[in-house]
C-alpha cells in the first residue's frame, strides 16, 4: 500500500476500524483522506455502510464531502541490549488510536516510570499504560475508564490499566506533550500500537510518545455532529444508517 501511496487522491477502506487503523498509518505521510465503508459490527471511523456506498459514493466524488483531521501519535520505542531492534537502538512509528505498555502472558502488575516534558509524573503500578488520541477515546481508554474526546481534539489521554496503590486516574493532557514511559519489571511486558503492532519488553525500555506532525484525513459525508447523534448506538454496538 505505500509503494501505491503517492499520487493517490482517494484511499478507499473496507472492513472495519481495524482497516481504517491500518491505513491511516500507511497514507498518513502523504496526507491522502480516508472514505471507510463498514462492514464490521461497531464502526466509530467508518463513514458509509455497505448500504450506503452506492447511492452516497458519487456525490462524494463530485467534491460534495469535508475532509476530517484527526491527530495521530508518534511514538518511538527505545531498546535496551543490543539486537532487539536489529541495527537500530530505536524505532518510530505513528499510531491513530493508541498505544499500550503493559504486562505481557503472565498476570502480573508493571512499573511504568511516566514523565510528561521532561518531569516526573509517577511510577504507575498497574496492568499497564494507555496513550490515547481523540480517535482512540472511544476505545481500550474507555473500556479502561478513560473519558470520550470530541473527535476532533488534538489533546492526549493517559489512563493507568487497573492500577494498584498509586494514582487511578485519567489524564488530559495538552497537544505540546511529550510523555516518556521506562517499564520496570522481572518479566515480560509488551508494547501495543494501536492493538496491530506489538513488541517484547524488558527492563529499562522506553517508550516515548507526542502528537504527530501528520494528521490522519477521512472523507465525510454526513456533519460533525453525526458523531454524537449516534454516539450511544455505536457504544452499544448497534448498526446504524442514516436516511
Amino acid at each position: 500500500m505505500k509503494a501505491q501511496a503517492p499520487g493517490t487522491d482517494l484511499a478507499l477502506s473496507v472492513g472495519g476500524d481495524g482497516t481504517i487503523l491500518r491505513v491511516a498509518r500507511a497514507v498518513t505521510l502523504w496526507e491522502i483522506p480516508i472514505l471507510g465503508v463498514n462492514l464490521g459490527h461497531l464502526g466509530f471511523m467508518t463513514e458509509l455502510s455497505a448500504e450506503d456506498i452506492m447511492e452516497k459514493l458519487p456525490a462524494l466524488l463530485r467534491g460534495e464531502g469535508w475532509i476530517d483531521r484527526r491527530t495521530m501519535l508518534q511514538i518511538e520505542f527505545s531498546a535496551q541490549g543490543e539486537g532487539r531492534l536489529g541495527k537500530e537502538s530505536s524505532q518510530s512509528f505513528y499510531a491513530l488510536n493508541d498505544v499500550v505498555v503493559g504486562r505481557g502472558a503472565i498476570s502480573r502488575v508493571v512499573y511504568v516510570k511516566t514523565t510528561i516534558d521532561g518531569e516526573p509524573l509517577t511510577t504507575y503500578k498497574a496492568d499497564g499504560v494507555i496513550i490515547s488520541t481523540a480517535t482512540g477515546s472511544t476505545g481500550y481508554s474507555l473500556a479502561a475508564g478513560g473519558p470520550i474526546l470530541y473527535p476532533q481534539a488534538e489533546e492526549i489521554l493517559i489512563k493507568p490499566i487497573s492500577a494498584h496503590l498509586t494514582m487511578a486516574y485519567p489524564l488530559v493532557l495538552p497537544p505540546t506533550a511529550i510523555i516518556e514511559l521506562e517499564v520496570h519489571t522481572d518479566h515480560q511486558a509488551m508494547l501495543s500500537i494501536d492493538g496491530q503492532i506489538e513488541f517484547g519488553l524488558q527492563d529499562g525500555d522506553k517508550v516515548t510518545a507526542k502528537r504527530s506532525p501528520h494528521l490522519a484525513r477521512f472523507l465525510r459525508i454526513h456533519p460533525p455532529t453525526f458523531f454524537y447523534s449516534t454516539l450511544e448506538q455505536r457504544l452499544k454496538g448497534r448498526s446504524w444508517k442514516m436516511d
